[in-house]
């Protein structure tokens, strides 16, 4: 059976400005699991970017703060934070469909009805489908560090990126991230730090221990195991 989803983000249209993806698109291994969680859950979890931004009060059926997690991954955080703060409303962007899919069948598993997806790029999900004030809170955690020195200008964390997040956040809303590069927590440190709109909660230059909302999940331990070191860096709109 197909996937009623229509697979990778597309290619920027004629006249659109072109942005540098910050992911590759690698071929995992999309189990029969996985792709059944696209035929059976798609229609209750998932969303596609349209030609207005949705009206979230009508999307999750009520009115709730709007907290954006960005490469989701397998979803092990994003699913807790559905379960643990039902107060809020959550919505993830990955481009990976493995982990998509695999986070879909336990959100049916476990009845979580506060979670929304997007199988697309982030910058254009933001771009598209995300108005001035909309969210209460992004959260990017472990984002690719593109470590190589030419790979870097691949990295998530820009200048434009951070204006393009900061036109998007209520007041007051925040930013939270952790990496286990240490590289890239000094490259965000620097990005954020001086970009308009945000303050840095630790004190310019400084990191956070990580706060009981960000578990330590399974990709993390693995870090842990092989030395690394992992930084929380909170920021919140101003």
């Amino acid at each position: 059976m197909t996937s009623p989803h229509p697979g990778p983000p597309p290619h920027a249209g004629e006249g659109e400005q072109r942005h540098i993806r910050s992911f590759v698109l690698r071929q995992g291994r999309f189990t029969p699991a996985q792709q059944r969680a696209f035929e059976q859950h798609w229609q209750r979890f998932g969303l596609e970017p349209g030609a207005a931004p949705p009206d979230w009060s009508q999307v999750y059926g009520r009115a709730a703060p709007l907290v954006l997690e960005i490469g989701f991954g397998n979803g092990e955080q994003l699913l807790h934070a559905g379960i643990h703060e039902p107060e809020r409303n959550f919505l993830g962007i990955e481009v990976h469909r493995p982990g998509v899919g695999r986070l879909m069948n336990a959100l049916a598993a476990h009845n979580v009805e506060n979670v929304r997806l997007y199988n697309h790029d982030a910058v254009d999900v933001l771009q598209r489908c995300i108005t001035q004030n909309a969210l209460a809170e992004v959260r990017i955690y472990f984002p690719d560090p593109w470590p190589k020195q030419r790979q870097q200008k691949r990295r998530l964390i820009q200048p434009d990126f951070a204006t393009l997040l900061a036109s998007r956040m209520a007041g007051d809303g925040r930013l939270h991230l952790a990496t286990d590069w240490a590289d890239y927590s000094a490259h965000m440190l620097d990005v954020l730090d001086h970009a308009p709109g945000w303050r840095n909660l630790a004190g310019s230059g400084a990191t956070l221990p990580r706060p009981p909302t960000r578990i330590e999940t399974h990709f993390e331990r693995r870090g842990l195991r092989l030395g690394h070191g992992v930084w929380d860096l909170i920021y919140e709109r101003t």
